[in-house]
């Protein structure tokens, strides 16, 4: 049976829709201490962790960078506006205990692993280890999906599948651009990157509604980004069966390297119009 409870209320930062909330009761029943820790609300949308981190840019507390770089965003002065460099956090606040401490995976004062996904390069803590997290030097960041289903390409300055290995076009820092449909930067984006024929990167869920709208073509370069060869066959069969009104079946268009003109094959009217 519990002897006493005693509730301590810890709330860490709040932004809008991120919230860290942490409940901490001790619970003595029986002789033995209890800490027990609820979570009240999820920390925010983009990871699961025990621990928030301190923005050196604005000394701000933030849930990760990208609660960070979400809400500054949308702060009215634009010169406002930042984003947070994640390889320049020094500080981590525990969820757990609430102490602010140096980066590392385990919580100085409680114990409490952070995240079982750790990086110390980039500051990152993750629980969802199912999401295969790995460090590429290459790059510079943590990628996720498994560090054997994909290799770097020097000359496009990112990470692609294993299945893209000597079967892509190089386009010279491709993935260090915006998506050229949401204008996201592609480079550290969460979603995931379709590499086109032509080489051009963009969302894959962009370049998916481009084809529902019946866009075929590379937004960058116009090239095709899909293999065209049976629908022009199909529309040249359709043409050629297609009889052409009195007016005009005669007429020709001859295009040369520098002028057009039209000729009327007509015999009745003679060689030329």
């Amino acid at each position: 049976m519990i002897a006493s409870i005693s509730g301590r209320w810890a709330m860490g930062t709040f932004l809008g829709r991120y919230h860290c909330l942490v409940l901490s009761n001790n619970l003595r029943g029986l002789g033995v201490l209890t800490n027990l820790v609820l979570w009240v609300f999820i920390r925010c949308k983009h990871y699961r962790r025990r621990c928030k981190i301190r923005a050196p840019c604005c000394n701000e507390i933030y849930p990760c960078r990208h609660c960070h770089n979400e809400a500054t965003s949308m702060l009215r002065n634009h010169f406002d506006r930042h984003e947070l460099v994640r390889c320049d956090v020094k500080q981590v606040v525990c969820s757990v205990c609430d102490t602010e401490q140096p980066v590392a995976q385990v919580c100085t004062n409680c114990g409490v692993n952070m995240g079982e996904y750790f990086c110390r390069i980039c500051k990152f803590y993750d629980d969802d280890i199912q999401k295969g997290q790995f460090h590429c030097d290459d790059c510079g960041i943590c990628r996720v999906g498994g560090r054997e289903k994909f290799f770097h390409c020097e000359k496009c300055g990112s990470c692609y599948s294993v299945a893209l290995r000597d079967n892509h076009l190089c386009v010279e820092n491709s993935m260090r651009h915006h998506c050229p449909i949401c204008y996201e930067y592609l480079f550290d984006s969460l979603k995931d990157t379709a590499v086109m024929k032509c080489g051009h990167t963009m969302h894959c869920e962009c370049y998916e509604e481009m084809i529902k709208r019946d866009k075929y073509c590379c937004p960058i370069c116009s090239k095709s980004i899909v293999d065209m060869s049976r629908t022009w066959k199909r529309i040249d069969e359709e043409i050629e069966a297609t009889v052409m009104p009195d007016d005009y079946r005669y007429r020709k268009k001859l295009f040369s390297g520098y002028s057009s003109f039209t000729m009327d094959l007509d015999p009745a009217n003679g060689p030329f119009d």
